[in-house]
């Protein structure tokens, strides 16, 4: 054993780039200082493999290092004896990292040296030794990464600018940044335009035609940016900035202002909660998803859409190919008022019942409410043709609603496996007019018969003015005195103005229970909508 030769492979490593390109350099210093060691170990059989092991421009803080890949992967494959090091930390300044690169010596008999610290990893003592030195290594580190870091902090609180790109419309000089003349119209140009049409969408496209290309989301971060009105940011608390703004405060407020009501409704209208979603089609058979966009003057429009059209494949793109949601949606709503109070259309599904249940499943459908949630489960599938439009519906949910209907019970959502066999149904409809772009359906369902009670229609009206009036700082007893009725009456009714608003679409549309009566609605107490729903058509 004392004859056999000890490999010896140096790593040397250097933080940085800068002098690697002398002649002679800090890695072949470390390395010349590795050899000369490695030669004074000539009696213990030490001998010096020729791969060098050199990463240079490499932190020490991470282990993503060619070099030190390439010496560990050669370790594992039984090609190394012992690493020989200048220093400790030229190794590795992470202990968590150290302790690994122990563990892989460890588990392949090989060991670690570093020749101006005279510790080795073979030896208990040399380990307790070496995690000392390198719990101090990491110590230094971190406190001077807290050192910057509170620097950049105390430097950005007195509005100094800390580096990096300045924003459009600013250049950087000596440490500061400063208004540039040519951009500086630019900047107030996009936070002008933005006010007037609303929309970064339609920005963009404004600032295309100018001939100037930036995207939708350095627009967004453009108008958020404090910077143009002076302001120097850190970790969400902005401070007075040394840099001149250059947009007003009025401005940039209202863009703000502007943009978080845009944020509002995009929250608040979620495609997948759209009537057809995942079920509309076109004469060519392209799914046609909801979409949106916000035209002049802040107008929101809705949208069905061929993902044909969306692709940019006008081969594949139906003669339908844009529609709008609302009109499509109500067009919809309407066909199910009128298949329900359609004896043609419904007996199909009722005729394995006996006559006292169809004769009652037929009295309750000529004033029953339905819901969106209850026509999705209904639908299977929806294509648009040039001039009819194609309606296929579950024939088992269609029975599961009949006989909940029956039961007074809520309806039940079939499992998809439950589900084999469907009905459709052909009507027609024509193109109306074009709502910003997209077609518009109408027909003959455009209109449902309405048999309105007028007494309660009145009453809504009244609970919706004294709610308002209400959210506009008037008291109860204020509003009891100026209408002249009682203070017991106003409170009663006020509450009408938190029922469900398909429990008011009913009302309106005069298609609410024959047994709707302000009794009736007044014992609905229960803020729930889904609850009031339920009360309602008992």
């Amino acid at each position: 054993m004392s004859d056999k030769k000890i490999r010896c492979a140096i790593y040397t490593r250097k933080s940085t780039e800068e002098g690697l390109e002398q002649e002679f350099n800090s890695l072949q210093a470390q390395r010349e200082a590795c050899e000369a060691y490695i030669k004074s170990q000539k009696h213990e059989h030490w001998t010096l493999l020729p791969t060098a092991y050199d990463d240079g421009g490499y932190s020490g803080g991470n282990m993503d290092r060619p070099a030190l890949k390439r010496l560990l992967l050669d370790v594992q494959n039984g090609l190394i004896d012992i690493i020989v090091v200048y220093k400790i930390d030229r190794l590795t300044r992470s202990l968590m990292d150290f302790s690994k690169i122990v563990e892989v010596l460890d588990k392949h008999n090989a060991s670690f040296v570093s020749i101006t610290q005279h510790f080795n990893t073979t030896t208990s003592m040399g380990r307790l030794t070496l995690n000392m030195l390198l719990s101090f290594a990491q110590f230094e580190r971190e406190v001077t990464g807290e050192r910057i870091r509170d620097k950049i902090s105390a430097s950005k609180k007195k509005g100094m600018w800390m580096g990096g790109k300045p924003p459009l419309g600013y250049y950087r000089k000596d440490k500061k940044i400063y208004p540039d003349e040519e951009k500086v119209q630019l900047v107030c140009s996009i936070f002008e335009k933005y006010m007037e049409l609303k929309s970064t969408t339609l920005l963009k496209a404004w600032l295309n035609k100018q001939g100037y290309n930036i995207s939708v989301g350095n627009l967004n971060c453009i108008l958020r940016n404090k910077a143009y009105i002076g302001l120097v940011g850190h970790k969400g608390t902005w401070y007075p900035g040394e840099h001149q703004g250059i947009i007003s405060k009025e401005l940039f407020e209202q863009a703000q202002g502007v943009m978080n009501d845009n944020r509002i409704n995009r929250q608040h209208y979620d495609p997948k909660k759209s009537l057809l979603s995942g079920k509309l089609y076109d004469d060519k058979d392209n799914a046609m998803s909801p979409s949106w966009s916000t035209g002049s003057g802040g107008k929101k429009y809705r949208y069905y859409v061929s993902q044909a059209l969306i692709r940019k494949e006008p081969g594949k793109v139906g003669k339908v190919s844009k529609v709008s949601l609302p009109k499509l949606e109500q067009f919809i709503d309407n066909w199910f008022s009128e298949f329900l109070k359609d004896k043609t259309k419904i007996y199909p599904y009722i005729q394995q019942f006996g006559v006292s249940k169809q004769k009652e499943i037929i009295k309750q459908l000529s004033s029953y409410p339905i819901t969106r949630d209850m026509e999705k489960s209904l639908i299977k599938r929806v294509k648009l043709h040039p001039n009819k439009i194609e309606i296929a519906l579950h024939q088992e949910q269609v029975i599961e609603l009949l006989n909940a209907i029956y039961e007074n019970r809520d309806m039940r959502c079939l499992k998809p496996e439950e589900l084999t066999r469907g009905n459709t149904y052909m009507e027609p409809y024509h193109i109306g007019t074009i709502d910003n772009g997209a077609k518009v359906i109408v027909g003959q369902f455009t209109k449902p018969d309405k048999k309105q009670d007028q007494n309660l229609t009145k009453i809504l009206a009244q609970a919706f003015k004294w709610h308002q009036d209400v959210l506009n700082g008037a008291s109860t007893k204020q509003i009891a005195v100026r209408d002249k009725v009682s203070y017991q009456y106003v409170v009663r009714l006020i509450n009408l103005g938190f029922l469900s608003p398909k429990i008011v679409r009913a009302i309106l549309n005069g298609t609410q229970p024959a047994d709707c009566t302000l009794k009736k609605l007044l014992s609905i107490r229960t803020p729930d909508w889904h609850e009031q729903e339920k009360i309602f058509v008992k």
